[in-house]
């Protein structure tokens, strides 16, 4: 029971944060670096889940470290590459267990295939190397895919994003192979070099036996020190019970 529960919580949480956005959104836009330019990014991430069944109460908390390299093939096509650490301490009837190491690497391909008029659409197909050791729930074990639809609508002072996706979840876990995802985000300069940011977004919950699919609301901001370099804060907090209650969130992203 243990055990399953860090397996399922972990491919969950690898799952949403499959395609990576300007942190701390979840959902993607479909800027791209620039032929030739770089951008190094290291994100945090700290959540706590707590759920009852059956009399028991399971208390979960996770924490992930992200380094994200991105790299401009050309102009309008970027390549991402994810190395996450997990730790994860989980608390079921009085035991407590914890494990922690390197979760599953991601390589990703973005590829911006239309722009103009502030309107863009772009594709990102990806997959998930098992890199994560699984019976510690620090992967799913497979190789997985993914790809995704990405839109984004710029109004000055507003930017407004959709993503829409697909991923194969290949698992030793027993969990669900075909997942979907969709999620919103908007953005907003409220004062030079400060943006705020919302996201909200759905799911397909993994476990074969729900079909509640987690949903989450987000809220954060992103301060430019200058045209390289960015900060970033945020809370995503849970809209049904398959979600993780909530996650605080925090990183920087650094182009050259």
């Amino acid at each position: 029971m243990l055990k399953k529960m860090v397996v399922a919580l972990a491919m969950v949480f690898s799952t949403t944060t499959l395609t990576y956005a300007a942190h701390p959104l979840i959902t993607d836009d479909t800027g791209t670096m620039g032929k030739g330019k770089f951008q190094v990014e290291v994100n945090s991430e700290f959540s706590y889940d707590k759920e009852k069944e059956d009399g028991i109460t399971t208390k979960e908390r996770m924490s992930e470290l992200s380094t994200i390299l991105s790299y401009g093939i050309v102009d309008n096509v970027d390549v991402v590459l994810v190395v996450p650490y997990q730790w994860i301490r989980t608390k079921e009837d009085g035991v407590t267990t914890s494990v922690d190491g390197i979760s599953d690497i991601s390589l990703e391909v973005k590829w911006r295939f239309y722009e103009k008029d502030g309107l863009g659409f772009a594709l990102k197909p990806g997959t998930t190397l098992p890199t994560g050791d699984d019976e510690d729930g620090l992967g799913t074990g497979r190789a997985t895919s993914s790809l995704f639809f990405i839109s984004t609508k710029e109004l000055e002072p507003w930017a407004f994003h959709l993503n829409l996706g697909y991923i194969r979840n290949e698992n030793k876990a027993d969990e669900r192979k075909d997942l979907w995802h969709a999620s919103i985000a908007s953005e907003v300069e409220v004062i030079k070099n400060l943006r705020a940011v919302a996201n909200i977004g759905i799911e397909r919950n993994g476990d074969k036996a729900s079909n509640d699919h987690p949903a989450f609301v987000l809220g954060g901001v992103i301060y430019s020190i200058n045209e390289n370099l960015d900060i970033d804060v945020g809370i995503k907090g849970a809209l049904n019970k398959p979600e993780t209650d909530y996650t605080f969130l925090a990183g920087m992203a650094w182009r050259f």
